[in-house]
């Protein structure tokens, strides 16, 4: 029996991703484990590559969503770029093997340091996204005695539609240097020296379900481009960005040919490369988390069905109350109940669903967690001093543990305890008022 989750069927009543049976691998591994299927995976990338046809174009994965060495790994040997915000994901993306020529980095509040490291190795571009940075970029070239490119990320104030906190470019927002202000920053770059101006972009947000503001922010980018051309500046990539949307409950967002097809068809010919940044488009629905119902409690006005995998585990139900889709390991018949799915985190907002009508699961059921390809792991902790769990990657009909379920000891081996501590100190310890 199938799901509407592609790679997600029962076989023999038991749920399996992408052939391989995830009762046995909780068996195995223990619970909560997160799963990915590297065929979903790959299939989502070379459609998306594919979409493009004979348009010259780079696909960025967005190292955010998901950043496991091995997920990365298996799109850079796909023939994917990465798009960064930090050093650590800069220095992820070069061990798993992406190619620095392809690698561009974002992200409103770089280092001096994270700049510094970037530029040693040579990246494609930094993505600007105000004048100081753009200064300290150059400052960092001057040092170097070489030049820097760099693109501009404009905030084009359009409306993503999607949840504000995941609403990136609309005028209130911290990213991208406003629409109106692109003329400054042209001359600001021109005056340096050090810099060269490779591209032009914007990102809107992420969970974008339609295509219209997409269509909104290109025309205002390629307004730009036409201007900026008259004027000599040779832009080389025009950056969509990310944030095409999945169906986590009953969303319909565009496919990516249907994405690609309507930047293609208002680029019109023009030369420049377009550049986009998905992640979540490519990994989201190829994952779930795994996890065990440790005790079902019935309130006096509500029902808690209470699993080993909490907050820290999957925030963002509590972060956006986001919907994520809970499917048995093991199918049978349940009775529906009104019931909240929440973790073992000592938090009122440890939530992974909120109320909804659901499966009256009982106490040892497993449950998949689905949608949890992106923004997972990823965003993961160890609040409440609870070890990460590991990650599973499923190719070819094979399971391979990608990180491993982190120990007690994990959680300490970076602390120390000063001398003073070490010494046996008396019942009263004077302190400074």
């Amino acid at each position: 029996m199938s799901t509407r989750f592609e790679g997600f069927q029962y076989r023999n009543h038991v749920l399996e991703l992408s052939g391989v049976n995830l009762e046995e691998i909780a068996a195995q591994v223990g619970t909560p484990f997160y799963a990915y299927s590297a065929d979903l995976i790959l299939k989502q990338f070379a459609d998306l590559d594919s979409s493009f046809g004979t348009q010259d174009h780079l696909i960025c994965y967005a190292v955010k969503a998901n950043s496991n060495l091995a997920i990365l790994k298996l799109l850079a040997q796909a023939g994917s770029g990465a798009e960064v915000v930090s050093g650590g994901e800069l220095f992820r993306a070069l061990a798993a093997g992406f190619s620095p020529d392809k690698i561009i980095f974002d992200g409103v509040g770089k280092s001096r340091e994270e700049i510094e490291y970037a530029f040693s190795k040579k990246i494609l571009f930094f993505n600007v996204e105000s004048e100081q940075e753009l200064v300290s970029i150059d400052c960092v070239a001057k040092q170097c005695k070489k030049v820097a490119p760099v693109a501009f990320r404009l905030n084009p104030d359009v409306n993503p539609k999607t949840h504000p906190y995941i609403a990136t470019g609309l005028r209130k927002s911290k990213f991208g240097i406003p629409h109106k202000k692109a003329g400054e920053i042209f001359k600001a770059a021109n005056r340096l020296k050090n810099i060269q101006i490779v591209g032009i972009g914007c990102h809107i947000g992420s969970q974008i379900v339609q295509i219209g503001p997409y269509i909104e922010s290109i025309k205002r980018m390629l307004q730009l481009y036409d201007k900026y051309k008259e004027k000599n500046f040779p832009i080389s990539y025009l950056n969509m960005g990310g944030g095409l949307g999945i169906t986590y409950k009953n969303e319909k967002p565009p496919s990516l040919q249907a994405w690609v097809q309507s930047l293609i068809k208002e680029m019109n010919g023009r030369p420049p490369k377009i550049l986009i940044e998905p992640g979540r488009a490519l990994v989201g629905n190829a994952g779930a988390l795994v996890t065990k119902v440790n005790f079902v409690k019935r309130g006096e006005s509500d029902n808690f069905i209470i699993t080993d995998a909490g907050m820290n585990d999957l925030i963002r139900p509590a972060l956006y109350e986001a919907y994520h889709s809970i499917l048995p390991i093991r199918y049978k018949r349940y009775k529906k109940i009104k019931a909240s799915v929440v973790g073992p985190v000592c938090e009122t907002s440890d939530v992974l669903a909120f109320p909804r009508r659901i499966q009256n699961f009982q106490q040892g059921d497993l449950l998949s967690i689905m949608s949890c390809g992106a923004y997972a792991a990823s965003m993961g902790s160890q609040y409440n001093s609870r070890p990460r769990p590991p990650e599973i990657l499923i190719a070819d009909g094979k399971w391979h543990i990608i990180r491993e379920r982190e120990t007690f000891d994990d959680l300490i081996q970076k602390e120390k305890i000063p001398d003073f501590l070490q010494k046996k100190m008396g019942p009263h310890i004077a302190v400074n008022s």
